[in-house]
């Protein structure tokens, strides 16, 4: 069984496929905090731009794969002309997602993007990996698709990750009260480091989950 916090159809908001329709799970649990606030201080990661605790969520729940494949069929839209897309997010959503479900969603017809923080590598079958390091974590999964770092971070250069095996590199704003302050950090880093591309939460701006 699979422990979820939402499954949703919305449009991809941020990185290189923002705007592209996709159904996204969002799995429950994280290995960098439990993301309650009880635990913030002594956590590896002490932020999040999202919920991930429980499974309360729109579609929220404990499935099988096969239900989990159920739901996101029903979701995507019978009208909508894309090759269907499913997003696994989290949280970690690595902690949970194996070769099983991975297999079962293909079987639907769907794509599979992965967001990970790096620290455990994934199974085989994913189509698009995008990772985002986060400061105090171990990362170890150097490859992918597009590596995403929240700017800034207290204790990372983004730069360091320069020579790793991806094909995008994403700066993306960090959310929060600083959030105007580190789209023009954002914006500057990017002008001064050609390398990499800005990244902004479109979905936030658009209202849209």
């Amino acid at each position: 069984m699979y422990t979820i916090k939402e499954i949703y159809f919305t449009l991809q908001g941020e990185g290189f496929y923002t705007g592209r329709p996709a159904v996204f799970i969002r799995f429950s649990g994280c290995n960098l905090w439990s993301g309650l606030e009880k635990d913030r201080k002594n956590a590896i990661c002490n932020w999040c731009d999202t919920d991930f605790v429980g499974i309360n969520g729109s579609n929220g729940g404990k499935y099988s794969a096969l239900e989990i494949k159920e739901i996101i069929a029903d979701l995507w839209p019978k009208n909508q002309p894309s090759k269907p897309y499913v997003v696994c997010t989290g949280g970690e959503p690595l902690l949970q997602i194996d070769e099983n479900l991975i297999q079962v969603i293909k079987n639907a017809g769907f794509e599979i993007g992965l967001e990970t923080n790096g620290t455990i590598i994934p199974p085989d079958g994913i189509d698009w990996i995008c990772v985002s390091p986060k400061a105090n974590a171990n990362l170890i999964l150097k490859n992918g698709n597009e590596l995403k770092v929240v700017y800034p971070q207290c204790g990372m250069n983004p730069r360091i990750h320069e020579k790793l095996k991806f094909d995008h590199f994403y700066i993306q704003p960090m959310d929060g009260i600083d959030q105007k302050d580190n789209i023009k950090r954002s914006e500057k880093f990017v002008l001064n480091h050609p390398k990499w591309k800005l990244s902004l939460q479109t979905h936030k701006i658009l209202g849209i989950p």
